[in-house]
This record gives C-alpha cells, structure tokens and sequence, in this order.
C-alpha cells in the first residue's frame, strides 16, 4: 500500500471489475461524422472545408483559432455535407463539420509528417503536437503544445503523467497501460527532452499492481522517468491532488502546475504525442469506457472521434433493459446527457448507463453540521457553508470563505448523510462569480 497521497479524500464503489479485463477493440463508425469546432478549452477552430469538399481520413479541417485552440482533423474519408450547429454532450449546440463517411478509410500519407525524433528540435517537437491537434485528455481539453510551453522552461522539474485513474469505473487507461505501455513511456520521453531539467513520474493507483509492475519493468534503466504508485483513493487523478501525492508540491487556484515546477499529462493525451511525433498521426481517435450494470458487454473501444454515441452502447452489446440515466465520464465528475444522438469528442472518455437515477430519488434534507464534507474535502474549505452562501447568492461571503479552491470532485456531496447538492451549488456559484470576472 502506498504511502503517497493527499489528505481528505472518498473511496466509493469502483465498479472497474465491468470492463477492466475487456482488452481494446477497434470500432469503425457507420454513418455521419459530426466535429464540433469547440472540443478544447479556448477559440473554436475555423473550418478550411467547404460543403461538398472531398476529404481523408487525418486530413485537417479546421485550423487553431487562436493560440490557446487546436486543429481538428478528419477521422475518416468523405465528402463535406454540413457546416452548422448540432448538439453536444454537454447539451448546447456548437457549430460542427459533418462529413458523409464513405467507408473507404483512404488516408494522408501519416509518414510525410514524420522524422527521427533525434534530428527534431524543441520546437518542432511543440509544432507537431499543435499540427496533430492533441488537447489533454482527461476532460479539460487544454491544448498541449501551449502546457509544454510554459514561461520559464528551464523552471519545469516534474513531468507527471496521470495513470491513476481515480474514477469510478473508468478502465480505458488502465487498458491502455497494459496494452500498449511502451507508447506511453515513449510519450514520456519526448516530453522530457523538452525539459532537461524534469524528471518523469508515472502516477498509478495502487489497485493497479499489473500495471505498476510491467511500465516499471520497462522503466527500470531509465535514470530520468520512475513509477509512482499512490494510494488508491478519489480524487487521487486530480491535477492538484496528484502535484501533490507524488511531489509534495501545493497550487491553488491562482497557480498553473507549472507555477510549482510541474506539467501534468493524461495517459491518453501522453500517447496521443507519441502517435503524433514518432507515428505521424493526428489525433483522430481515443480509447472511450462503455460500462454500466446495464450494459450486456461492457468494454472499452478504440473510437474513431465524430461517431455517435448510440454507436457505442450497440458495440457494447446493447442494454439488458432500458436505462434511466446515460453520463458522459464517471459517476463522480461526469455529467448527464440529454440524448445519445451526439458526437464523441477528444474529451469523451467513457459512456456510463445507470438503471436509476439515485441524485433525483433522494430528497435532501438539512445539514447535520456533522462535518463530513469538511474531513473529505481535498481542499481543506467548507462545502456546507459554501454551498449555503451559493443558494443565498452571496458572492462575496463565498470568495471570502475561498470557495474559488474547489475543484468539483464531488466528494462532499458523496460523503453527505443528508444527501444535499453540495458540489451542484458551489459549481453554480463559481461558475457565475468566473462569468462576472470575465465581464
């Protein structure tokens, strides 16, 4: 058991036994492909196609709109039927790319876009990243090439590469340590040629023993990069609760990673560089979790990004019976869709269909004052008071209490006897109070 962790923290049922031993299958799309021009924080990008344009599979669509966005790429090849808002995940309409997918599969030539790694400088290894349109993986979708430029490069001494996987059952990247472990080593590598003054830390929970032992196996004569194994508990994958597990280093809201010497990847997006500077490939595909008690075949698929959900439940095997509740993510930071009838995205990490919908069955009721949600909470604030502040309005009693700290793991939520929404109402109240800054 390791002994790197943070204080506070939850441990709720994993539900990872579903699909943990289902190794990655490809999935081909049938049909329309839908590219939202905002899947990444920042500018949306700008198409370069027009209806009616034929294009390939890795092929760009759309440019970087500026310096904190990212080019989009086709994941397959046909003709341009659309430029026009379609909705989402997260349930808005964003203005997308549709493209008729013949099926063919005919591609770029991936190794035009590719030379020894020895022979690239630093900033062409930053150029490919950006041209590849690789975002972090894990739900913010911050663009990668501008995390791996920080203001002082020379300042950067952890490279940490998040192969936790706190929440609740999620297993693609699990998979995808067991399966293709060298991609995320190498990864690994060329980040810290960008950084000589880093070293690499590979951060597994340890609930992950098969995982830690063959990436350490692979690490073993690498004086730079060593494995991590941190103690399994949620939400140990979170950026600030991972700094600090494995560095002892602490950031607050105002602070960037890079602030305390630090830059955290994903292990999806950590591959997604290797594919992009060894391979050549840009990022047209991600590794998505389908699981659920309802799901007859839970898995985790090698989806081609554009292709419809509803896809992914009909690879899955279909549902025993009709479900209540479909998340996009996990249990714990995920959020609920309105329809299935929506596009995977660089952000979609897993599909999670529940049989009720347990937020909605209980009522709650008032606060106990027993102090849960302070002892869970990460980052050592408030939550019931908070939350409180949040649904009287109170802007400026919550800055003052510091509820721009929370990180919206919903721990306190969990953990509450009472069942109230503590997490919903303090994200409500960030939200505004971050809206009104940008005013």
């Amino acid at each position: 058991m390791s002994n790197l962790t943070f204080k506070g923290g939850v441990h709720p049922h994993d539900g990872k036994e579903l699909s943990k031993d289902s190794p990655i299958v490809e999935l081909k799309p049938i049909g329309d492909m839908v590219y939202p021009l905002s899947q990444h924080i920042g500018a949306p990008a700008t198409p370069v196609v027009a209806k009616g344009d034929y294009v390939l599979e890795g092929q760009l669509i759309a440019a970087a709109g500026g310096f904190v966005s990212a080019n989009i790429h086709s994941s397959v090849s046909g003709t341009v039927k659309a430029i026009e808002p379609r909705l989402v995940a997260t349930g808005g309409m964003v203005n997308s790319i549709v493209i008729e997918n013949d099926g063919e599969y005919k591609t770029v030539d991936y190794s035009a876009n590719t030379k020894p790694l020895d022979e690239l400088t630093d900033d062409d290894i930053r150029n490919v990243i950006k041209d590849a349109g690789v975002v972090g993986m894990g739900g913010a979708g911050f663009p990668t090439n501008v995390k791996l430029t920080p203001k002082n490069i020379d300042a950067i001494e952890y490279i940490i590469v998040n192969g936790a996987e706190c929440e609740p059952y999620l297993t693609s990247d699990y998979r995808r340590m067991i399966e293709e472990p060298e991609r995320v080593v190498g990864g690994l590598k060329i980040v810290l040629k960008l950084f000589k003054n880093a070293v690499g830390y590979i951060a597994i929970e340890d609930n992950k023993p098969d995982a830690i032992k063959k990436i350490s196996e692979l690490v073993k004569d690498e004086e730079r990069i060593s494995v991590k194994p941190v103690k399994t508990k949620y939400p140990q994958g979170g950026e600030r609760t991972l700094i600090y597990a494995t560095t002892k280093r602490e950031i607050n809201s105002k602070m960037l990673p890079a602030d305390a010497g630090c830059i955290v990847h994903n292990i999806d997006t950590i591959v997604s560089i290797y594919n992009a500077v060894i391979e050549g490939w840009p990022l047209t595909k991600r590794i998505v979790t389908v699981t659920g008690a309802l799901v007859n075949n839970p898995g985790n698929f090698y989806v081609y990004l554009g292709m419809n959900y509803r896809q992914l439940i009909e690879a899955a095997g279909g549902l025993k019976k009709d479900a209540v509740k479909f998340i996009s993510g996990g249990p714990m930071m995920g959020f609920a869709m309105s329809s299935l009838d929506v596009p995977v995205t660089k952000g979609s990490a897993s599909l999670l269909v529940l049989e009720e919908d347990y937020v909605a069955k209980v009522e709650p009721s008032a606060c106990i004052r027993c102090g849960r949600c302070v002892e869970v909470c990460p980052e050592r604030i408030i939550p019931s008071k908070l939350a409180a502040l949040a649904q009287r309005g109170d802007k400026e009693g919550f800055m003052g209490l510091n509820g721009m700290e929370c990180v919206e793991c919903g721990s306190c939520s969990y953990i509450c006897p009472a069942k109230r929404h503590l997490t919903q109402n303090i994200k409500a109240m960030r939200r505004n109070i971050m809206a009104s800054m940008r005013k």
